[in-house]
C-alpha cells in the first residue's frame, strides 16, 4: 500500500476526530490572519491619515487629542483659537501649503469640516471626485465615500447639522437650565441647510468618514461677527522641518496656542496600541497551544488504535520510516488543510467585517492583501504540526514489530 494511500485511509477513519482537529487549526489560522490585517490597517491608516501635514497648531490641551481630532477625525477638539493666529501663519515665510479648520459640528455621527477646498489637491492630487464639483460657497459641501454610501447620499441632497454628537446635545439640553441656549443654537442649525455638491472618491483615510464645507461654515451657523471668528486647527506643511521648528518657536509663546509634530504623536499613539496588542498575541499563542495540543492528541489517539496495524505492516516488511513517516505526514496533511482554510476564512470574515470595522474604529481592513505576514503564519503552523506529531510518530518508530501487534 502507498503512503499517501494509508495515511488517506487513516484520516477518513477517524472522519471526526480529524474534523475537529482541521478547525482547530483553520480557527487559529484565521484568527491570527484576521489579528494580521487589522494591525496592518491601523498602521497604514496612521501613516497615511496626516498627509504631508507635518505640523498642527491648535488650542493648548493634549496633543494627542489635537492630532486625532483634527486629522482622524476621532473625539473631540481641544478647542478654538483666534484668527489672528491663522494671520500669523499665513505670513510665515517657511510655509509650503497651511489650511485653517473649524469643526465642531456633526451630520449624524458624522463631522462636519470646514476647510478650503485647495486641501483636497495638496492632500491627494488631481483625483476626480466620484460625483459632483467641490464646494464653492458657505453652505454647499462634499461628502466623504463612507458618509454618502452608509446615508444613501446624493448631490443635490440637502441636510440639516446638529452641534456635537447627538448624545452631546441632549446632555446639553439637560443641563443648560430655563431658557435653553443648547435649544437656541440647535434651533440656529435647523436653520441652515447644507447642499451636497460633490462626492468625495474613496480615499481609504479617515476623510472617507467626514462631511467638508467652507471653512466659515461654523461663523455662518453660530453668527459669529468678524472680530470675533475663532477656528479650530491650522493644517501646516512646511517648506523644510527646519522651516517647521522656526515657526513652531515663533509661535510658541503665544498664549493658549501649541504647534505640534503630528508624526510624532501618530507615532506615540501607534506606539500604544502595539502595547495593547501583546495581550491579544498572548491570547493569540493560547489558540496556538490549544491547536498544537489538538493535532498531538489527535495523533496519539491514531496511534492507539492502529498499534496493531502498525505492527503488521512491520511484520509484512514496511520500515520504521514508512511507520514514522505516516504519523509525520497525517499531522502535516491536518495542519496544511486548516491552515488553508484559515487563510480563506481570514479573508472572508475581513471581506465581511470590514465595513464594521471601518464603522466602529476607523480601521481600513484590506481583505485581498497579502503580506509577509502570510508567510509567517504559514511556517509557524507547519512547524507546530510537525512538532505536535513528532511524539506519536516517535512512539510508533522505537516500538518493535511485535510489540506493536500485541499491543
Amino acid at each position: 500500500m502507498s503512503l499517501l494511500r494509508y495515511m488517506l485511509r487513516n484520516l477518513l477513519h477517524r472522519k471526526f476526530l480529524s474534523l475537529l482537529t482541521i478547525l482547530s487549526v483553520t480557527a487559529t489560522v484565521g484568527f491570527i490572519l484576521l489579528l494580521s490585517m487589522s494591525k496592518a490597517g491601523v498602521e497604514e491608516g496612521a501613516e497615511n491619515g496626516y498627509g504631508p501635514f507635518d505640523l498642527v497648531i491648535g488650542a493648548a490641551g493634549s496633543e494627542t487629542q489635537l492630532v486625532l481630532n483634527t486629522f482622524y477625525h476621532v473625539g473631540a477638539p481641544t478647542g478654538n483659537i483666534a484668527g489672528e493666529a491663522w494671520e500669523a501663519v499665513s505670513k510665515h515665510q517657511g510655509i509650503d501649503q497651511a489650511f485653517p479648520m473649524t469643526t465642531g459640528d456633526y451630520f449624524n455621527e458624522f463631522p462636519i469640516v470646514g476647510i478650503d477646498a485647495g486641501y483636497f489637491m495638496t492632500r491627494y492630487g488631481d483625483r476626480a471626485l466620484s460625483d459632483g464639483i467641490l464646494y464653492r460657497q458657505t453652505g454647499e459641501v462634499v461628502v466623504g465615500a463612507h458618509v454618502a454610501e452608509t446615508l444613501g447620499l446624493h448631490v443635490g441632497d440637502t441636510f440639516t447639522g446638529a452641534h456635537g454628537l447627538v448624545g452631546d446635545l441632549h446632555h446639553e439640553e439637560e443641563h443648560e437650565g430655563e431658557e435653553g441656549h443648547a435649544g437656541e443654537e440647535q434651533d440656529a442649525h435647523e436653520q441652515f441647510r447644507y447642499t451636497i455638491t460633490g462626492i468625495l472618491p474613496k480615499l481609504s483615510t479617515p476623510d472617507d468618514r467626514a462631511v467638508f464645507t467652507t471653512v466659515d461654515y461654523a461663523w455662518a451657523v453660530h453668527g459669529e461677527e468678524g472680530g470675533h471668528r475663532e477656528i479650530t486647527a491650522v493644517l501646516v506643511k512646511p517648506k523644510s522641518l527646519l522651516s517647521g521648528q522656526e515657526l513652531r518657536d515663533a509661535l510658541e509663546d503665544k498664549a493658549g496656542i501649541q504647534v505640534v509634530y503630528t508624526s510624532k504623536e501618530v507615532a506615540d499613539v501607534v506606539n500604544l496600541v502595539d502595547r495593547g496588542s501583546e495581550l491579544i498575541e498572548i491570547v493569540t499563542l493560547l489558540c496556538v497551544m490549544l491547536a498544537a495540543v489538538t493535532i498531538l492528541l489527535s495523533l496519539v489517539a491514531a496511534a492507539g488504535e492502529r498499534t496493531k496495524d502498525a505492527g503488521m505492516l512491520r511484520l509484512l516488511g514496511k520500515s520504521k520510516g514508512y511507520i514514522m513517516a505516516s504519523m509525520l505526514g497525517e499531522g502535516l496533511a491536518l495542519t496544511a488543510t486548516g491552515l488553508l482554510l484559515g487563510y480563506l476564512a481570514g479573508h472572508i470574515t475581513a471581506y465581511f467585517l470590514q465595513e464594521a470595522v471601518f464603522n466602529y474604529a476607523g480601521i481600513q481592513i484590506d481583505p485581498f492583501q497579502v503580506t509577509g505576514d502570510h508567510a509567517a503564519i504559514a511556517v509557524g503552523a507547519l512547524v507546530t504540526g510537525l512538532a505536535a506529531s513528532l511524539l506519536p510518530a516517535f512512539r510508533m518508530y522505537r516500538m518493535d514489530a511485535l510489540t506493536l501487534f500485541k499491543a
